[in-house]
């Protein structure tokens, strides 16, 4: 697993590929955190191998802040990193100060559903993933089919709690992907274009 814990009670995001490979974050940890997994992150990321490098991104729910972090590290071009704490996006900004990608990001405190009613540049990559057994998955796929918000072809992926029905999705989003690891389900979707 990618989250360790230090001596000062926090716990440790390691960076798996990329330019930041190896590197080692700090979080504070918090009820209903549970980053992205290293074996569920390196499948993703292979997953996302031919489209991920010069994507413009959106890391739903960001916590640690684990996929999105990746997604720069490979070679994202941008990423906006949404989540409704504060002490979340603090973090976040400090790592990407040292990481030198404050440019590369955009930071939003915000409710997600509430973030994505905004109208916005259309994401090449969205990560969604919600805290567990809150049916939060199929509300922002709902939303994310609004004119703009996805780029043609744009890949969409949802991780939910394997005992979780998957989420109700658009027509045009085809499952290109999916897989269960522990108590994960993930899967990783095309929206056709049109």
């Amino acid at each position: 697993m990618s989250r360790t814990s230090n001596r000062r009670g926090q716990s440790v995001l390691r960076i798996i590929g990329g330019q930041w490979r190896g590197r080692k974050l700090g979080f504070t940890p918090a009820e209903g955190l549970r980053p992205t997994t290293d074996r569920v992150r390196e499948t993703l990321f292979n997953w996302l191998a031919p489209d991920i490098h010069g994507a413009r991104c959106l890391d739903l729910f960001a916590g640690s802040g684990a996929l999105g972090l990746e997604a720069l590290s490979r070679g994202a071009a941008h990423c906006d990193f949404v989540d409704n704490s504060a002490q979340v996006i603090r973090q976040l900004y400090e790592h990407l100060q040292v990481l030198d990608a404050v440019s590369r990001a955009r930071l939003v405190q915000a409710n997600a559903l509430e973030f994505l009613r905004r109208p916005e540049k259309p994401w090449d990559i969205v990560f969604i993933d919600p805290p567990f057994g809150l049916g939060l998955a199929a509300p922002c796929c709902e939303h994310l089919q609004q004119p703009g918000m996805l780029s043609d072809n744009a890949l969409v992926y949802v991780e939910t709690a394997t005992g979780e029905a998957p989420p109700q999705v658009p027509p045009r989003w085809q499952c290109h992907r999916e897989k269960v690891a522990g108590g994960v389900a993930y899967r990783l979707y095309i929206v056709s274009a049109g």
